[in-house]
């Protein structure tokens, strides 16, 4: 409902519930013209709220803060819904009226006599609502990149030659390539070389036992023959060691 007196605000009294404890809100309460204005507050439960400045007179063009405070809920309310509601009256007053001129007769409907009425329902907010994400923060997040790519960035880090390998390890474009990589490759060629070894082994010990089983006599050749793979072996991993 429009007003030619009073400006009010806000449309509705959001108070927040919290059990065992109080919790208040503000309405403004603004003089459009250049009259005084007398006003008054009421409420349809008087038991649950006490107001602060239930009546006064606006002087001009002036204004007034009007506090609501509910008593401390006793009962948890899940869906907030409250019946409650608020009204304010207001009418014109004489010139340089006071407090001493504010009489109920203000507010008695008369002929010509102007009296306006302003409604507010009071609505249940949470005590402690959740806090919003900082929407920095979200595009933070977002553009940042997952923990994988950040671990093989590090990986990737270019470190130190290897001399100890025997090989150079810088990949087609001539780049450095890092540690972990070049000593992947040498335990690549090594491990070739060592397979080869131990099958060349593996095929003329089944040869010397093909022998042995037709010649009893061949257990000398037989533990020098393995004694000169295990020499040579030793060698080759001395030569190729990382």
């Amino acid at each position: 409902m429009s007003s030619t007196l009073l400006r009010v605000s806000p449309s509705e009294l959001k108070i927040p519930y919290e059990v065992k404890r109080q919790r208040s809100c503000c309405m403004q309460l603004v003089n459009k013209t250049d009259k005084y204005v007398a006003f008054k507050v009421k409420t349809t439960n008087p038991r649950k709220y006490s107001v602060r400045h239930t009546c006064g007179i606006l002087l001009p063009r002036s204004s007034c803060s009007v506090t609501v405070t509910m008593q401390a809920p006793k009962e948890v309310q899940l869906d907030y819904h409250c019946k409650d509601k608020f009204l304010v009256q207001s009418a014109v007053a004489r010139d340089g009226a006071t407090m001493r001129d504010f009489v109920p007769e203000l507010f008695t409907r008369a002929p010509g006599r102007l009296i306006e009425e302003f409604k507010l329902r009071v609505v249940y907010i949470a005590a402690n609502p959740p806090s919003p994400v900082p929407e920095e923060a979200e595009e933070e997040d977002a553009h940042a990149p997952p923990a994988s790519d950040a671990m093989g960035s590090e990986a990737k880090m270019p470190s130190a030659f290897d001399a100890a390998s025997g090989l150079r390890c810088i990949d087609s474009s001539g780049a450095k390539l890092s540690c972990s990589e070049g000593a992947s490759v040498v335990s690549t060629l090594v491990g070739e070389r060592v397979q080869k070894v131990n099958e060349k082994l593996e095929q003329d010990m089944e040869l010397l036992r093909e022998a042995r089983s037709s010649q009893q006599g061949f257990s000398v050749m037989f533990v020098l023959f393995v004694f000169m793979s295990s020499v040579f072996i030793g060698h080759l991993m001395k030569h190729i060691k990382v």
